[in-house]
This record gives C-alpha cells, structure tokens and sequence, in this order.
C-alpha cells in the first residue's frame, strides 16, 4: 500500500537522575562529593533513506519513543546517554510540527532533521561544588525527553510528471518506457497509487512520475486529487495526457487540468510542459495534436514515444540547467520563550522546560535544594513576572507536577 501522509507522536528520551554520594576522608567529616551526573536522553531523528519508498509503517505504528539516559552513582561514574532513534523516510518527506510549521524538507540520502531532542540529565552533588559550598547535598532528576506530534507528507522526487484524466493510459506509458510496474485495469475511477519509472534515452536518464488520473474539481479535494496533486510539486516538467477515446473531448480535457493546476499553484502551472494525445492507434489524431501543438502517441503499441521522450528529456536538461539542484531544507528551530504564566483557579501556573528544570532535585525538601530552585527561579525572572502578573506572597504556584506557596526571594527574612 502507497502510503504518503502520516500523523506520528514522537518523544525523546528521558535523562537519567543525578546522584548525591560521598567519599569519607580522614580530615574531612562531610566527606568529598562523587556524585555523577545522571545520562541524557537519547534524540528522534528522521532521515531521509533511498531504500524506502513509503510512509507505511507509521501508519501502523505511531509512536516513537527515543532510549533513555541511565542515572549517575558515586565516584563521579556518570550516566549513559540514551540512544537515538533514527527513523528511516523516503526521499522527498516534508516535515511538519503540530503548528503547521514546516520544519524540514528531506531530499537527498542522509539529510536528516532532530524532530525532537532528548531530555537532559540531571547533576549530581559534584556539580555544585563551589567556593562558598564545599559539601553540597543536592542533586538534579532527569528531565522527562519532549514529545510531540508530527505530520510526515511525502512529496515524489520526480523530473516530469504525467497528468492525465483517469484511464488516459498514464500507467501503460511509463510502464512502457520504464522498469515501473503499475497495476493496469479499467478502474472506474483511477488507480490510488503514484509510480515512479526511470526513462533512459540518448544517453540521458530523468525519473517520470505516474500521478493518479485528475478530474474537475481535483484541486479542492474532489477525487482525492489534492492529495494526488502534491506529488506534481517537485516536478521539472509537466507531460499532459489527453485521451481521445472519452469525453470530454481533448482540448476540453487540456482545459480542466490546466485549471486544476494552476488553482492548485500558479508556480506550478508556469513550469514547462508537453501535451501528449495518447492511443493514436485507435483514432486519427493528427489533427487534434496540431490543433492543440500536442504530439500524437501510443502507449499501447509504442507509436510516437521515443521522439516524446527526447522532447520530454530535453525539457528536463533545460530545467534542471534553470534550477540545478533541489536542495531540501532543515529549518533551525530557535527556543521559544523561557516560560509562561497562567492564572489558575487556585492560583498560577509556570511551564516551560527552563523553569520545570530550575526546579527538578532530587528532593526539595532539603533547604539547600529549595534554596537553589529558588535563586534560579528569581535570576530567570520568574519572581518578577509573577509579580508583574498579580501574584501575592502566599499564592499557589505550580510547575510541572510541583505546587508550592509563593514567597518572593526577596522577602525571606
């Protein structure tokens, strides 16, 4: 099954814990702090691979989950990191976030984009040394790995692309002038899946697409040709398919599928094209070809194709001279703010991965680990905003999974 768009949750894995551990020495009561770092989670990253041709197993499995870092232990032994997960995508994927935010476009084998990052490790009371603490208690707990949806839309790599209505011959073509292998029958509508052939000519090569047949209406969606239309984006050249043996007739054919393109892109409607009268074995088609400039073909018994083919190839040489190389991106997602504040029937709410880290120990009942969240909070500028906001001195404040009462750092003592 051709599967070319998908809905997937992926989550990166969780940091390992740091440790709070100390090594006994004579002359030294509290001991040398050795606690490791706890390990960071492992990444999801996707990565375009030639040998994959579909989007179909995550439609059967939709979520990924990144390995997780391992936790850190005395004399300083710190955590592993957890292993990424590489996810395997056919060339030409189009990456997109839960916004709607295109994020990479994926085009040549092993361009890859981190969909999402693994969560940080916590530190360990070693980390924390300082000239004013010499015997620090505290230690961090892993960060919980991100996770969020993401829509993958595969878009064909292709030179030229046929455009036809249904059972214009568009699947007897390139199986003629190609290796592909389309399922060819009379369907009563059009066949569900694109097929890609490569076209060796005169010493040049270019990949011809076979896009399911279009009918009126298709760029809104009509016949599912929206989702068909997608695979002509990336095509240099555009080969349309009239069919004299069907109604409407081919210059009304020609007509429609020009509309159709061009409301679905008018980038795409400029691009070159060759218009292709097919099945000339069963009608006399010399004058509808020259009447609409169209070279006269047969897919079934080869009439007219290899001088098709060099006019097609040509095209694509001329097009690929214009525009040599498709690039593909990976778009360098910035952070977005540090944090935000909501107010709450019982009080606030804080989230951010800044501030839910700020204030990830161990144990925070421990007045040194309080007193660390704290300044962290307040240098961030949690305290002021909160300010700003409306909070009080005594206000419910929550971050993440915490809930505490309000007391700016200021006001202490």
């Amino acid at each position: 099954m051709f599967i070319d768009r998908v809905r997937v949750n992926l989550r990166g894995g969780d940091g390992g814990a740091g440790v709070a551990a100390f090594v006994r020495t004579r002359g030294k009561p509290k001991g040398r702090p050795s606690g490791g770092n706890g390990g960071d989670g492992g990444a999801v990253i996707l990565r375009a691979d030639p040998s994959v041709a579909t989007l179909l197993r995550y439609q059967r499995q939709t979520h990924h989950r990144a390995g997780s870092g391992t936790h850190g232990e005395g004399d300083l032994r710190h955590g592993k990191k957890g292993e990424d997960l590489v996810l395997p995508v056919p060339l030409g994927t189009v990456v997109y976030d839960e916004d709607g935010v295109m994020i990479a476009d994926l085009v040549h084998p092993g361009q890859e984009v981190v969909a999402v990052p693994g969560g940080k490790g916590g530190l360990g009371n070693a980390a924390f040394v300082s000239p004013t603490n010499r015997a620090p208690s505290v230690a961090e707990q892993g960060e919980y790995g991100p996770e969020g949806w993401f829509t993958l839309e595969l878009k064909l790599l292709a030179d030229a692309a046929l455009v036809g209505f249904p059972n214009a011959g568009k699947s007897t073509l390139i199986s003629k002038v190609s290796a592909a292998k389309p399922k060819i029958a009379d369907y009563p509508f059009t066949t569900l899946e694109p097929n890609l052939g490569v076209v060796s000519i005169g010493g040049r090569e270019f990949v011809l697409a076979d896009i399911p047949g279009l009918i009126e209406g298709a760029a809104e969606g009509k016949g599912l040709g929206h989702e068909f239309l997608r695979h002509t984006e990336r095509a240099r050249v555009l080969v349309m398919v009239l069919d004299p043996t069907q109604e409407p007739p081919p210059a009304r054919q020609l007509e429609i599928l020009s509309n159709e393109i061009e409301r679905y892109s008018t980038e795409l409607a400029a691009r070159p094209r060759v218009v292709l009268i097919n099945k000339a074995d069963a009608v006399d088609v010399s004058g509808m070809a020259q009447e609409l400039d169209a070279l006269a073909v047969s897919a079934a018994t080869g009439e007219g194709l290899e001088s098709a083919l060099h006019v097609i190839g040509d095209l694509v040489d001329r097009a690929e001279r214009e525009a040599p190389e498709r690039l593909g991106f990976v778009l360098h997602r910035p952070l977005g703010p540090g944090f935000k504040i909501v107010p709450e029937d019982a009080g606030w709410r804080v989230s951010g991965r800044s501030v839910e880290r700020a204030v990830r120990f161990a144990d925070l009942t421990i007045p040194e680990a309080a007193d660390l969240a704290a300044r962290r909070l307040a240098s961030m500028g949690v305290e002021e905003a909160l300010l700003r906001a409306g909070a009080m001195a005594g206000d419910e404040v929550r971050i993440g999974d915490l809930v505490f009462e309000f007391e700016p750092y200021g006001e202490e003592e």
